[in-house]
């Protein structure tokens, strides 16, 4: 899709939005755009629209304040809004609930997934520790860290 002249957008687009500590490209369709904050794919962010109203295809920088906040309040809301199936975070371990984690809460949740599996002693978190593949990958032949071995030339 070619990008629309300055002209042809008008006063009130905005370039740039920001949702959930994430800025999004105006100039995406509001599907793809929404796709730019952590923990938001494609199959999610159709399903923001739908809840919302809004059309997936317009661009992301038409939407002017009010549905902004809409948007806003629907990607915090999402996990109320959908079918447990639907979340990328069942059954959380601390809270006992399905949550749908977004923005920097994706990052946090890891890391500390990670260190309860290192604390623990995990079989997994042990891996995690050394540096080594996680889940079941061949680690003999492909993914090498480091410089490269080789067998040196005779000279």
């Amino acid at each position: 899709m070619a990008r629309p002249k300055d002209e042809d957008l008008g006063d009130d687009f905005s370039y740039i939005l920001r949702m959930a500590d994430t800025d999004m490209d105006g100039l995406k369709p509001l599907a793809t755009a929404l796709t730019s904050v952590k923990g938001v794919g494609a199959r999610t962010a159709i399903q923001i629209c739908k809840n919302t109203g809004f059309d997936p295809h317009k661009l992301a920088g038409f939407l002017n304040m009010d549905e902004q906040e809409q948007l806003r309040v629907a990607i915090e809301s999402y996990a109320d809004a959908v079918p447990s199936w639907m979340l990328n975070r069942e059954w959380d371990l601390e809270s006992g609930r399905d949550l749908h984690i977004t923005g920097q809460q994706v990052r946090f949740t890891t890391q500390d997934d990670i260190s309860r599996l290192r604390t623990i002693k995990a079989y997994r978190g042990v891996r995690h520790a050394s540096g080594n593949k996680v889940r079941g990958q061949r680690g003999r032949s492909n993914g090498r860290g480091g410089l490269t071995l080789g067998v040196s030339r005779k000279k």
